[in-house]
């Protein structure tokens, strides 16, 4: 195993420790904004539907919220995807 072959194995590992990193907060909070978003449609659901207009139907600050957190851990699982292949190329490189 070569020179380069080492500095692509760590550098990926540390790619993929710096994704997970990146992705796990946010996911957490993700997850839980969408259980709560259940657990209020599931209420609503219950109670005979919302009593707001029909009019005033359109995004929440939870949807929004949702979306931006979803893309921060989809940013995160993609440096993680990175740091894999440089991993895999690690080993195959000069092989």
């Amino acid at each position: 195993m070569g020179i380069i072959n080492l500095v692509l194995i760590v550098s990926g590992v540390g790619l993929m420790a710096l994704g997970y990193q990146r992705a796990r907060g946010p996911w957490a909070r993700y997850q839980a904004l969408r259980e709560e978003d259940s657990n209020i449609e599931r209420y609503e659901a219950w109670r005979g539907g919302t009593r707001t207009a029909a009019g005033s139907e359109g995004p929440t600050g939870s949807s929004i919220a949702m979306a931006i957190l979803r893309r921060q851990a989809q940013v995160g699982a993609a440096i993680m995807g990175l740091g894999f292949l440089l991993v895999l190329a690690g080993f195959f490189v000069g092989s």
